[in-house]
């Protein structure tokens, strides 16, 4: 998590604010400086500590008391969850697994395909150089998936629709294509039940986890 919360700060296609300039534009702000000295002690506010602060914070965003937590399913919602765990089914369960319904592993689903049908982003194998990583990304949580729209890690699909029509599809074939994603065959109205499971993950949230008050 630390890693990743500098990254968007220094993005030109995100933030496009250069480290140097982030740590010198906090240090030139009084209330920022007594409270990092709060946290960290005396001296200069630097993008270790920034990064440390973010992800900090971005550990206590945990979602819980959703409807599936207080077992207060509606009758679709108990059917998707159905759909949800059977294998012939939504084969969801094979990798969102856990309370948090994730593996934490990493899987290619053949997302983010070009028109040439070539991975746009090689996904970890960048970093491993494992041949077998091409285009995996780690199984993110589906806790509260019905509100962090767009999806897959290009922000390609846009309604969980979408991604229940992908993963209908097979996803999109690639030579590491998991071994666990496959055509599937759902009807309209396990397609919809399926999203009422998904939006009974939506759950409560901590306090003063949103926008600052004005």
């Amino acid at each position: 998590l630390e890693q990743q919360a500098s990254q968007p700060i220094g993005n030109p296609i995100e933030m496009n604010l250069p480290h140097e300039a982030c740590a010198t534009k906090l240090n030139a702000d009084q209330s920022y400086r007594k409270e990092f000295t709060k946290v960290f002690g005396s001296g200069a506010i630097t993008m270790d500590k920034i990064e440390k602060a973010i992800a900090s914070f971005e550990r206590t965003l945990l979602s819980g008391n959703s409807p599936f937590d207080k077992k207060t399913l509606s009758a679709s919602a108990t059917r998707g969850m159905e759909v949800f765990n059977n294998k012939d089914k939504g084969n969801c369960a094979t990798c969102h697994s856990s309370t948090l319904f994730t593996d934490g592993k990493f899987h290619n689903l053949g997302a983010g395909m070009d028109a040439s049908g070539e991975l746009k982003d090689l996904g970890r194998f960048s970093q491993t150089k494992i041949e077998t990583d091409r285009g995996a990304f780690r199984t993110p949580s589906l806790r509260n998936v019905a509100k962090t729209a767009p999806y897959m890690h290009d922000g390609s699909l846009k309604t969980l629709k979408e991604v229940i029509d992908f993963y209908i599809g097979g996803g999109s074939s690639n030579p590491q294509l998991d071994k666990e994603i496959k055509p599937l065959i759902l009807t309209a109205q396990e397609k919809q039940d399926l999203i009422e499971f998904l939006e009974s993950l939506t759950g409560e949230t901590p306090a003063n986890t949103g926008p600052p008050d004005q």
